[in-house]
């Protein structure tokens, strides 16, 4: 069963509007407006993590980060070649 839903008033400039429109698709603007926010609050929580853990463990270096983004880079090319060798 989905989540109660309410009906809101926003807004935002025209041009935005209406590309949500187009894209929205079948589902319609609002799922298409809600998936976003959906999105964007994950970001802000994210965000909110990665500050908490700078404040206790110092910044991260952008070599780190580079690191982490091979790894998960390397983890995805091993799932899709674990993917492909199944079929």
């Amino acid at each position: 069963m989905s989540e109660p839903t309410g009906k809101y008033s926003i807004t935002m400039p025209r041009d935005i509007a209406e590309a949500a429109k187009a894209r929205g698709g079948p589902s319609g603007m609002s799922a298409y407006v809600a998936a976003a926010v959906a999105r964007q609050i994950e970001r802000d929580n994210l965000n909110e993590l990665i500050q908490v853990a700078e404040a206790e463990h110092g910044p991260i270096t952008d070599e780190e980060v580079q690191a982490l983004r091979d790894q998960l880079h390397q983890a995805r090319r091993q799932q899709t070649q674990g993917g492909a060798n199944a079929a």
